[in-house]
């Protein structure tokens, strides 16, 4: 049972997101196809949503545009959050159908932090890596900036292998039943314009 996680196990995630920072058409369209709503499609789309987000969360900073510009930014990093949790779900839910053979011992481990999530800050690891690594390589700061950039790089580097020990560690005890978790849903209810007291008319 060990091999049911053989596709995305040790580092294929990891090399994946830096792939994808590397190739020209991303975050527009990814540099390997995926069969839609396999594994891999919502791996991708976990990745793409958080690539937008950062773009957008770097663009909601600026002061030097008009407040319509801000509120545009906002309105997307609302948007790309949540389908950004709809991939994780989503990731979850494919992986969990994979265990529905697995039996659970009793007094197995009950993890609180899904794959789906560990998968998720993967990602934005990738992404702080990369970005890190650009201020490193700026030609336009001081040494000791430069240094300290790379020093962080360097740390985000060992964090992210944390996270992949830990989610390779899961898929090994998940196989075997010895571990187990559930997905927590987001039911953001901000975004349900029937929920949402100012979007669905109970407040004025």
């Amino acid at each position: 049972m060990e091999d049911i996680f053989n596709d995305i196990d040790n580092n294929t995630i990891s090399e994946y997101h830096d792939y994808c920072h590397n190739s020209s058409s991303w975050p527009e369209k990814s540099p390997i196809s995926h069969e839609e709503n396999s594994i891999w499609h919502w791996i991708e789309k976990n990745h793409q949503y958080n690539c937008q987000l950062w773009d957008e969360e770097d663009k909601a900073r600026r002061i030097d545009v008009v407040d319509s510009d801000i509120a545009l930014n906002k309105r997307n990093i609302d948007r790309f959050n949540q389908k950004r949790a709809d991939s994780i779900e989503s990731i979850d839910e494919i992986i969990l159908d994979r265990l529905s053979n697995v039996t659970i011992e009793e007094g197995a481990w009950f993890n609180s932090e899904t794959a789906g999530s560990i998968i998720d800050r993967l990602s934005i690891a990738s992404l702080k890596i990369l970005h890190m690594g650009i201020q490193a390589d700026r030609s336009d700061i001081d040494t000791a900036q430069k240094e300290e950039a790379q020093s962080k790089k360097k740390l985000l580097i060992i964090q992210r292998d944390d996270l992949l020990f830990c989610l390779n560690q899961l898929f090994k005890s998940v196989s075997k039943g010895i571990t187990f978790y559930r997905i927590y849903r987001q039911f953001k209810m901000y975004n349900d314009p029937e929920m949402n007291p100012y979007l669905s008319g109970l407040i004025k």
